[in-house]
């Protein structure tokens, strides 16, 4: 009966994360014209997906001494589908990358000071966390948790993927 418990109280609080922290950060609306576009290419973790890679001009100034991105850093990522063939082979290039097709998702990496409050040790990344966005801007009803776990491994590079793009 305790574990039960146990593992509701867990999944009551990781909803409660994932609602709350969806508040925090806003859609950053104008991104595409006054953030920098820094990297297009085929999703690593995803074998169906391309991604394109937005930052502000703060994360541009790459990292302080500290090997960290400042505070105020947002990075965007528009999420699109591969193409498909009439089998549901994704389609690729001839340079052998996928070819975008529909636009699925905007997840949103901001880092601020105590961002990591409230957030369980194990998915805690330096006070980054995230939100995720509908095409249309508007909140989409993703696990954060699933992010933050992901990006969690990645003290090395400062908790992203495309930390060498910045830095």
């Amino acid at each position: 009966m305790k574990l039960i418990y146990g593992l509701l109280s867990a999944s009551l609080l990781a909803s409660a994360v994932v609602s709350a922290d969806t508040a925090k950060i806003a859609f950053p609306g104008e991104y595409k014209s006054t953030f920098t576009n820094y990297l297009s290419l085929d999703r690593t973790l995803n074998a169906d997906q391309t991604i394109r890679l937005f930052a502000n001009e703060t994360a541009m100034q790459g990292a302080d001494a500290d090997g960290k991105l400042p505070y105020g850093s947002v990075l965007v990522a528009e999420i699109y589908k591969a193409k498909k063939d009439a089998d549901g082979n994704v389609i690729v290039s001839s340079l052998d990358r996928r070819l975008r097709g529909d636009f699925a998702l905007i997840a949103v990496m901001e880092r601020r000071e105590g961002f990591n409050e409230g957030i369980p040790a194990a998915l805690q990344n330096d006070d980054w966390d995230f939100a995720t966005f509908t095409p249309a801007g508007e909140p989409a009803k993703k696990d954060l948790n699933t992010c933050r776990a992901c990006h969690a491994p990645l003290t090395s590079s400062n908790h992203l993927f495309s930390y060498d793009h910045l830095k």
